[in-house]
């Protein structure tokens, strides 16, 4: 990363910008077929390959919705008035959206534009505490930065790993970006870079199955973090032919004041909508993490945030978080659950207890019914979550569920076992019981305390498959 303080390059602008923290009396954008401003679209260079892709946008949705989303996500948790996400080529949709009605302030000033295409060009973040100090923005806009003094950027990338646009913040104010801020924000850059991978996909027409896949993993995390002196696995099954993304998704994240995140959740539906509620869910947790660690308040965040969603096609989900904090003993957790199966938990004699209580799911009601319960977590003992593809998958003879009392007993026969082998017998048994024909994901999610030190190193217990 690089910290800009005084900078002597100047560089030339050339994207175009779309802009988030919009207020409930913002007018709608432009017309696509109205003739543009031309202070609205300055000259943007063409980029060939898939920065075109999202041009066209989606069906039934417009091109520009979805990096709004993250920008008006970027804004709110940064605390800063003014938050965009750039995207470069042939036709660029750009207007810029905030409090008060339009006037030339409202309008990305050159120096803006010149940051912008820094970190596209550089392919590198830009952070920048106060530009009135960086010659960089003196030299491309003599007459300043029209109120911007704190500004931040960071590269989003096309699927093929080019640089196709940015995620630019900015305050009126001197700024330090903190370390947090800086990973907030790269999340949320990696965000858009999946909508932009995702809208390549459907616009060059990928094959169902291909797609389907490709958006499945790119709404999972592609590795799980190790946790100090605890172990963590995490098991994934596609359920049905594969041709369809399903709304189960999992992740794990670190957390303010040494602690960490943990979720599992299903999203009602299937496709690319319940793929869009899947993404939205997850950088949703991840931002609010980095400020808060009660799960029911994390949860609520959720909730405010699907039901503030502008879509045609809302959608609802369940989900369990846990907050975990690793301790000389073991682990305190606390845990939430959003309409999702409770977790369970094996104590190291065997015995296996349901941990939590139910709660309201989210993107329905504005004040779901949230509930945070303590538990702690000792040696041998093990934190399981999953989806109800796992309880509800169906037998392949007599259609019977594979139910909650089968789950238990299978966790309690267990033994003294690393997370990993707990998750890999959960998914097992599931997708025997219905005889190798799930029409639902499966989730399992494993937290344990394993009863001996593994000297600082990565334990077996910390995997993942898909």
């Amino acid at each position: 990363m690089r910290v800009l303080g005084n900078a002597s390059v100047p560089v030339p602008a050339s994207a175009s910008t779309v802009t988030g923290l919009v207020p409930a009396n913002v007018p709608d954008p432009p017309d696509p077929s109205d003739p543009p401003d031309p202070l609205d679209m300055p000259d943007v260079p063409a980029v060939p390959g898939p920065a075109a892709a999202w041009q066209a946008g989606m069906p039934g949705t417009r091109a520009e919705e979805p990096f709004d989303r993250v920008a008006r996500l970027a804004a709110m948790v940064m605390g800063t008035p003014l938050a965009s996400v750039m995207m470069v080529g042939e036709r660029p949709f750009s207007w810029r959206i905030r409090p008060g009605p339009l006037g030339m302030a409202d309008r990305q000033s050159p120096a803006e534009q010149s940051l912008c295409q820094h970190v596209i060009d550089s392919a590198d973040k830009l952070v920048i505490d106060d530009v009135r100090l960086d010659s960089r923005t003196i030299a491309s806009c003599p007459s300043g930065p029209a109120g911007v003094i704190a500004w931040a950027g960071f590269p989003v990338r096309g699927p093929d790993g080019r640089v196709v646009g940015a995620l630019c913040v900015a305050d009126h104010r001197p700024r330090r970006w903190s370390t947090g801020d800086v990973e907030v924000l790269e999340t949320l850059a990696y965000v858009a870079s999946g909508e932009a991978a995702l809208q390549v996909a459907v616009q060059h027409g990928a094959e169902r199955a291909a797609l389907a896949q490709t958006l499945q993993e790119s709404l999972l995390p592609s590795r799980l973090p190790v946790i100090p002196g605890l172990q963590v696995a995490a098991r994934y099954v596609a359920g049905g032919i594969g041709a369809e993304v399903l709304g189960d998704f999992y992740d794990v994240f670190p957390s303010v004041r040494g602690s960490w995140g943990m979720v599992v959740g299903d999203v009602c539906g299937k496709g690319v909508p319940a793929a869009k509620s899947t993404a939205l869910a997850r950088y949703t947790l991840r931002a609010e993490a980095h400020r808060e660690t009660r799960p029911r308040l994390i949860l609520a965040a959720l909730n405010q945030a699907l039901l503030e969603w502008i879509t045609d096609d809302p959608r609802f989900l369940t989900a369990i978080y846990a907050t975990v904090r690793p301790t000389v003993a073991g682990a305190s957790v606390q845990i939430s659950s959003a309409g999702h199966p409770l977790a369970l938990v094996r104590r190291a004699d065997g015995r296996v207890q349901a941990s939590g209580r139910p709660g309201t799911l989210l993107g329905i009601v504005p004040d779901p019914d949230l509930h945070d319960s303590r538990t702690q977590l000792r040696a041998g003992d093990s934190l399981v979550l999953f989806s109800d593809g796992v309880t509800e998958a169906r037998g392949h003879i007599d259609r019977d569920l594979y139910g909650d009392d089968r789950l238990r007993d299978l966790i309690a026969g267990l033994g003294d076992v690393p997370a990993a082998r707990i998750a890999d017998s959960i998914q097992q048994a599931a997708l025997a019981f219905t005889g190798g024909d799930s029409s639902d994901d499966t989730v399992t999610l494993v937290l344990k305390v394993p009863r001996h030190e593994t000297n600082g190193h990565p334990d077996p217990g910390n995997e993942q498959h898909g």
